[in-house]
This record gives structure tokens, C-alpha cells and sequence, in this order.
């Protein structure tokens, strides 16, 4: 049964907080097993938060992954569980080390349970390890993980196209949609422990991306992060997914989004950026995006590995016999051992090298019966044909390569493709030379963190490899650059493991590398890894999720769209949506009234190709001018010849152009200019500048108007244009640094101006001229979308303590889009203005005929 958990947006327009419903206990599986649709719709209120209800209790987070931090084993008389000592849930935890912080996790389990089991087994896993289970049907589970996860999800996140039935096949919508109601399940178990007010919950990796949607949905103030641990593709790779925006969208629900490298957050970034419109700045080392008014931070730190659980490994006696039983397999046989240990999938890179071993043995034969690669194949995650590929393919090259370089005593490549405790990995660490990861792609890859602690060792390990006492260790890594974790690793021997020759020529010089340079190398990346820990990753993420949600309760926050494009709007306190009913309410009591209006992108939408203004907003304005009681402006950056042009039907519409520098109160008067018009001598400097970067931007051009010049790069790449935008602002700035001019940046333009011209002036001189008329308005309109009339919106709020604006005066100061603003009052778009705009035209009408 699927729970009754989402927003009745229509309620929340008004922004009100519905009464928060009391939440059931939820069956622990589905009634039918089948698919639920994207996201279903129904009356259930969103509980929107009140900040007062907040009840003092220890902290608590809530850790949420596609599978629990247990180990099960089934026995005769039922199930016996224990903690998965390998797992990073468990992990991170024990990094923490605070008693006072509880955790809760949420996930499946790696068995499936029989539905007259599962009440027992929840109890048992609550109660003893904090865990809440996951059911999922097994025909569910199969299309979500093995379907949806692992042949669409996993390969395009590798940089797999689907280009064939064997890399992922076209985009399947019965797994997508499989996949989103796992999604919702998980969803609906979280919703039956959390507590909104008080716990932070952390939802793990891609196998839950759509996961922030309905949590957010359910209660629009939950503290919640999110951390991918899987490569985040290119825009160009990323784009090619059908669903992409809604997993975009989907994600941005999350307070904290976390990824190990800066690649993989700049192509997140990218992504927001081309496909949702969003742009994203740093401040003072944090990364936002500001999305519906809500900041969502972006996090890149790598993740470390346990340090107390390896060295306690490391102690083990077992470990001890293990290390001396591969020193008389290896070093005492006088062998030099190079490990690698993978996973037997795709993207590990075994089989690439495979063949550098083999070509390191043709290029240097001196090295056959002194060098082995142990290669530990761990068993593949997934299932499929591509698996079943990369095992025979390597089974042949170990063949082939033992065939040809072996002799009796002597095999050059060791497969070991059993699942090894981990002592045992720990041992072939301690004894091997180097250790090699060639993977093509991959997340992150702690392989060569768990390497080098190993090879730092201990004192008893020391004594049976024979090391004296005080000795320097030393390690050599050879690693792939496209894992997430050579960056790093400064160190390290970088390799492209497609380079076959180049990856045998690094194995080369990691074993003749002289040795104080292997101890150096060895010592700069032990204490890195040992400072790095997983400790410091979970501490570091969980401190930038507590410092992102500290605001939460200090803004008004409500649901708004439907299925997987639902967000939440979050609001300061003073700021709200402008009511038509309000503002026409206003209009009709008032007798005096001034209306100030940016042209693009609030009269016309900024998409628009063509700029004129329609005949209905012509219409509008006239029956605006038309009441005497109204001065309406025009207050716009483009040139006065063209606004001429386009409002010559409008008599009595007052124009301001270019940012106000030249007015005029009515068609027939004359323009008046704010300072003497003179030659402008400075373009002549900053137009080859300009011209240069058109040159260089495709898409973009040059405006020259007559006292300013802009350069719009809006039919360019993004991401290229705001590039070369911050590029020329500082190239302007510097150019232009004694001339009388302002060089300033807007959506999508860069534009030199003349100094102390701004559109806070026309509305400063409009309410002045009005004062000393003695016509002080009732009743001021203003509106605007850009920074530039952010100036407009500060006049007007703060004349509303001088004599300008009298203390009863209606002000709507009002912006487009929900975005920081000096303005009160915002709408969504230009379509609602227009529609604002002909209610105030329709009374205005109405009132001239009474």
C-alpha cells in the first residue's frame, strides 16, 4: 500500500501552514507488488514546518543507502544478524565518535524475507542495531537495482553511452518508473521515524537520487544532504538521459550536495546551469546555487578510509601468518610483487593491465621470473553479459601471458578471483612493491589509501618482512587518472590506462625508482591518507549540513509543481508573492499613483526574439496614461530613438533610456538629459575590447548605444559566456580605470555606462517632481527583474521614511522570479505581470467611465 504523503499544493498558495496531520505507522510491504506511477497526487497536507514545535532531544541523524550496514545468515530457527565491520555506513559513524549524536539507518537487506518474517526481523534490526528495513518485492527489486541502477544509471555515469543493447540499452520507462517508486518506499519508512525539526538525514549514492523529492515534499523544512559517490558524467553525457531534468530537480531538493572531486561538481554544475538556467557562485570558499530561493550548497570532498579498523587489522595474528607466508612465496623467492585489486566489472580496467604486464615482460625480458602480478579480482556487483566478457577476456590474457612468459616455479600473473577475507588483503598489501589501479572510471577507489597505511605497517609486521628497526617505508603507486582519487595523490606515478605502453613504462619505473624517492613519495601520501580519514569526511560533510540548514526555521517555506518537478519556494519572512487582488484593491482606494516599469524581461520576456512591444501591452499602457491620477514610466537600458519607436502610440507614457540618463514625461516633450551629452572618447577603448571577446564568444554582440555600450553574450554557450564575461568585466575595469564611466555585469550582459547613472535616479527625480508639484503618490508601482533595478527598489523603500512617500502610501516594490531582492513583493514571471498589469488597466478603465 502506498502511504498518503504528499503536498496538497493548492493549499499552500496562499502560503498559510496547514495543520499538520498525524503520521501512521506504514505496512511494511506493498499490498500489490507492481509499479507506482512518477509521483502520485492526492489531499494529504504537506506538513509545513512551524519552527515552535521543535522538541529538545539528543541529535540525531538519519543514514539512508540502497542497503543496510548488516550481515545476515539464515538458520534453522530464523535469521542472525551482525554489523558489516567493511560498510561506510558503519563507518563514518565510528568517525564521529560522539555518544550524544544517535544514528538511525534506513536501507535493504542483502537477503529477501518472507513476507510473514519481515515484522519480526524489523523488530529485531530496530531494536538491536537502529536499522530500518527496506522490503522490496523481488520482482521490483530487480528492475529498480539490476535494471534501472545498474544497466541505464551506472554505465551513463561511466561515461557509457547506451548506443547498444550491451552498454545499457535505450531508456527503459517501466524501470525508471520501478526505480522511482523504490524511491517513494524508502521515502515512506523514513517518514515513520524522522522527527523534521531535529534530524539531519544523509541519503548515500545514485541507487536514491529522486529520494530529496519526497522528503522535501512531505516536510518542506527537512535537513537533508546528499552525497554521490559515483563519477558525475559531462553535461554532454548527462544530457543524452531522458529523465535528466527531473533528476536534476530532484537532487536540488537536498540542503548539501556532496561529490569527491571538483570534476564531478563542475559537471553537476554545468548541468544545472545549461539544462535548469541556473548559475551558482562561491563565497568565501562555499559553493551555492540558489534555486526557488533556497541556497543549496555544493560540497567536493574526497572520502577517506578507517583508519582505527585498518590498523587493528593489521595487528591481527592472522595477518602476521598471512604477510609470512607471501614473504616466502614472493620476496624470499627473489619475486617483486605488483598488486592489483579490482572488481570484475567494465570500467575497473583488468584486462588493460593485463596487457601493460605483458608488454612490461616484452620490453624488458630481464625482468620474467623477478616480477609477479597478483591480481585479486573481487566478483562483480552487477550481472550481465558485459560482466561475463570481462571474466573471459581476462581468464584468456592471464592464460596467454603465463603461457608465454612462464616456466616451471614461475606463473608472471596470479588471478585470484575468490572473495578474500579482509586480512588477507591487507597481507598481499604489506608485501607488495606497487600497487596498480587502472581503471577507466571510477568514483573514487580507496584501494590505494588502504595500500599505503598497510605498507606503513608496525612493529611485527616489520620483523618478519626483515625491516630494521627505525627504516623508512616505502610504497609506490601507479593509478589511473580518471579515478576519483588521483588528485590526491600528488605522488603517485599518473597514468591513461588506454595507454598500454605508457602504463608498462610507469610499472618499469616504480620498481627502479632509488629508494629515498619511493620513501619520500611514501611519506607524503601517509600523512595525507592518515589525516584524510573517513572520520574527517563524515565530520567535514555533516558540519557544512548543520551550517546550511541553520536557517531554516528563519523563512517561510511552501510546495509548489507537480510529480518529480516539485521544489520548495523559501521565502525571507517580508517577502511574498504580489496578490492581484491586493494590489487592485490598492489601486482602486488611491488617487495619486506613480508606476515605474522595466522593459526586458518584465513587460517582454527576455527569450523573446522579437523585442517590440505587443499591440495588448500598448493597450495597457494607454489605459494606465489615460486616468489622470497615473504618471507611468518606461524605465529602460535601451536606446531612446528605439523606445521612441516602439511606444510612439503612448502620449502620455514617460520613457526613461539608458538607465535613466535620457527622460521624457510625455511623447511630445522634449529629452532631457541627466549630464551634457560629450563624445564619449572612451569608447574608443572599449570597443576593440569588446570586439575582441565577440570575436572569440560565439553567439554573442555588441549594443552601442549613445552614452553606454553593451556587450550580451545571451545566445551563447553558458558556461563559455559567463566565462569570457568575468574576463572582460576585469579587462573593462582595468582599461577603463581613469575614465568617468561604471562597468557593471547583468543576466547575460556586461555594460559600461556613464558614472552615477542609474534607474534609483529617475524614480528618486519622479517622486521628487511629484513632491513638488504637491501630488506626493498613495500608491507606487514598481517593477523589475535585473540588478539594475535593485537601485529602483532601494529609492522606493527608503523614501518611505522621508517626506517622497507618505507613511499610508500603497508601495509595491516587486521583482520577477523568487530571488534575493531589495523588493517586497515578487511574481514568477512576465505572463503575470501582463495579467497584473491589465486588472490595474480594466479598473482604471472602469473608474474613467463611473
Amino acid at each position: 500500500m502506498v502511504s498518503r504523503s504528499y503536498s496538497n499544493l493548492l493549499g499552500l498558495v496562499s502560503g498559510e501552514a496547514p495543520v499538520p496531520s498525524f503520521r501512521r505507522r506504514l505496512p511494511r510491504v506493498m499490498a500489490v507488488p507492481g509499479i507506482i506511477t512518477d509521483l502520485e497526487e492526492d489531499g494529504t497536507d504537506s506538513v509545513v514546518s512551524d519552527p515552535s514545535s521543535s522538541s529538545a532531544q539528543r541529535n540525531r541523524i538519519i543514514i539512508v543507502a540502497n542497503q543496510l550496514p548488516v550481515k545476515m545468515n539464515r538458520r534453522t530457527d530464523g535469521w542472525s544478524f551482525s554489523w558489516d565491520e567493511n560498510s561506510l555506513l558503519l563507518q563514518l559513524k565510528d568517525g564521529l565518535g560522539d555518544e550524544d549524536v544517535e544514528f538511525i539507518y534506513v536501507g535493504c537487506l542483502s537477503e529477501d524475507v518472507h513476507p510473514n518474517d519481515q515484522d519480526e526481523v524489523s523488530q529485531i534490526l530496530l531494536e538491536t542495531f537502529k536499522c530500518i528495513p527496506t522490503f522490496l518485492p523481488q520482482e521490483l527489486f530487480t528492475k529498480y537495482y539490476h535494471g534501472f541502477c545498474k544497466q541505464q544509471l551506472w554505465p551513463l555515469f561511466h561515461y557509457m553511452l547506451p548506443l547498444s543493447p550491451d552498454l545499457g540499452g535505450q531508456f527503459n520507462r517501466p524501470l525508471w518508473q520501478a526505480y522511482v517508486s523504490v524511491n517513494k518506499i524508502f521515502a515512506d519508512r523514513i517518514m515513520e521515524v524522522i522527527s523534521p525539526e531535529d534530524d539531519y538525514v544523509w541519503i548515500h549514492d545514485y541507487h536514491l537520487m529522486v529520494l530529496p523529492s519526497f522528503l522535501r515534499k512531505r516536510f518542506n523544512r527537512v535537513k537533508l544532504g546528499f552525497f554521490l559517490h559515483s563519477p558525475f558524467p559531462s553535461s554532454e553525457i548527462y544530457k543524452t538521459l531522458p529523465i535528466r531534468e527531473e533528476i536534476l530537480r530532484a537532487l536540488l531538493n537536498s540542503d548539501l550536495i556532496g561529490f569527491h572531486t571538483f570534476d564531478y561538481a563542475r559537471h553537476f554544475l554545468s548541468c544545472c546551469s545549461r539544462m535548469l538556467g541556473l548559475s551558482y557562485e562561491s563565497k568565501r570558499g562555499y559553493i551555492g546555487l540558489e534555486y526557488h530561493g533556497r541556497t543549496v550548497s555544493i560540497k567536493i570532498l574526497p572520502i577517506g578510509i578507517h583508519m582505527g579498523q585498518l590498523q587493528s587489522v593489521l595487528n591481527l595474528p592472522e595477518t602476521e601468518a598471512k604477510v609470512a607466508e607471501l614473504v616466502k612465496q614472493f620476496p624470499m623467492e627473489g619475486k617483486t610483487m605488483l598488486l592489483g585489486v579490482d572488481d570484475m566489472d567494465i570500467f575497473k580496467g583488468i584486462c588493460l593491465k593485463l596487457l601493460a604486464m605483458e608488454q612490461l615482460l616484452l620490453q624488458h625480458p630481464e625482468k620474467k621470473g623477478k616480477v609477479v602480478l597478483v591480481q585479486i579480482a573481487n566478483p562483480a556487483r552487477g550481472k550481465g553479459k558485459d560482466v561475463k566478457e570481462v571474466q573471459d577476456e581476462t581468464y584468456a590474457a592471464v592464460k596467454r601471458i603465463n603461457d608465454k612468459f612462464g616456466k616451471p616455479g614461475y606463473d608472471p600473473v596470479i588471478l585470484i578471483d575468490r572473495p578474500l577475507k579482509f586480512y588477507e588483503r591487507v597481507a598481499y598489501y604489506v608485501v607488495a612493491e606497487c600497487c596498480l589501479v587502472t581503471a577507466v572510471r571510477d568514483g573514487m577507489n580507496l584501494i590505494p589509501y588502504e595500500y599505503i597505511i598497510s605498507r606503513q605497517g608496525n612493529g611485527i609486521l616489520d620483523t618478519v618482512l626483515g625491516l630494521d628497526e627505525g627504516v623508512p617505508k616505502k610504497s609506490m603507486l601507479v593509478v589511473s587518472e580518471f579515478i576519483g582519487c588521483s588528485p590526491s595523490l600528488s605522488g603517485a606515478l599518473r597514468v591513461n590506462p588506454w595507454n598500454v605502453d605508457m602504463v608498462a613504462e610507469a610499472m618499469d619505473f616504480a620498481l627502479i625508482m632509488p629508494e629515498q624517492e619511493k620513501q619520500l613519495r611514501h611519506e607524503k601520501h601517509c600523512r595525507y591518507v592518515s589525516t584524510h580519514d573517513v572520520a574527517y569526511w563524515s565530520r567535514s560533510f555533516l558540519h557544512d549540513l548543520e551550517r546550511t540548514c541553520k536557517d531554516h526555521s528563519q523563512r517561510r517555506c511552501w510546495g509548489i509543481g507537480f510529480g518529480l518537478r516539485f521544489r520548495v519556494v523559501a521565502l525571507d519572512p517580508n517577502f511574498s508573492k504580489l496578490a492581484m487582488e491586493h494590489i487592485v484593491s490598492a489601486y482602486k482606494r488611491t488617487t495619486t499613483r506613480a508606476i515605474l516599469l522595466d522593459y526586458d524581461g518584465t513587460l517582454m520576456p527576455q527569450s523573446s526574439i522579437d523585442k517590440k512591444p505587443s499591440f495588448e501591452t500598448l493597450e495597457i499602457l494607454n489605459s494606465l496614461c489615460r486616468d489622470r491620477n497615473n504618471t507611468v514610466f518606461i524605465v529602460s537600458a535601451r536606446r531612446r530613438d528605439e523606445l521612441a519607436e516602439w511606444f510612439s502610440s503612448c502620449e502620455k507614457l514617460g520613457i526613461a533610456a539608458e538607465h535613466g540618463y535620457f527622460t521624457r514625461m510625455k511623447r511630445d516633450d522634449e529629452w532631457e538629459a541627466s549630464g551634457p551629452v560629450t563624445e564619449c572618447n572612451w569608447k574608443q577603448i572599449a570597443e576593440p575590447v569588446m570586439q575582441l571577446y565577440t570575436e572569440t564568444t560565439d553567439g554573442s554582440v555588441i549594443e552601442l548605444k549613445e552614452t553606454a555600450m553593451s556587450w550580451s553574450y545571451e545566445d551563447s554557450d553558458p558556461d563559455f559566456g559567463s566565462c569570457q564575461a568575468k574576463e572582460l568585466l576585469d579587462h573593462l575595469e582595468s582599461v577603463l580605470a581613469n575614465e568617468p564611466v561604471t562597468v557593471k555585469s547583468g543576466v547575460n550582459y556586461v555594460e559600461v555606462k556613464p558614472q552615477g547613472v542609474s534607474k534609483g535616479l529617475v524614480a528618486k527625480r519622479l517622486l521628487s517632481s511629484m513632491k513638488d508639484k504637491e501630488l506626493s503618490p498613495d500608491f507606487v508601482l514598481c517593477i523589475g527583474d535585473d540588478r539594475s533595478d535593485e537601485d529602483m527598489f532601494e529609492v522606493i523603500m527608503s523614501s518611505m521614511a522621508g517626506p517622497s512617500i507618505g507613511p499610508s502610501t500603497e508601495v509595491f516594490a516587486c521583482t520577477v522570479g523568487r530571488k534575493p531582492s531589495k523588493a517586497k513583493y515578487y511574481v514568477d514571471d512576465t505572463v503575470e505581470i501582463v495579467r497584473t498589469m491589465q486588472a490595474l488597466a480594466s479598473v482604471a478603465e472602469q473608474m474613467a467611465v463611473v
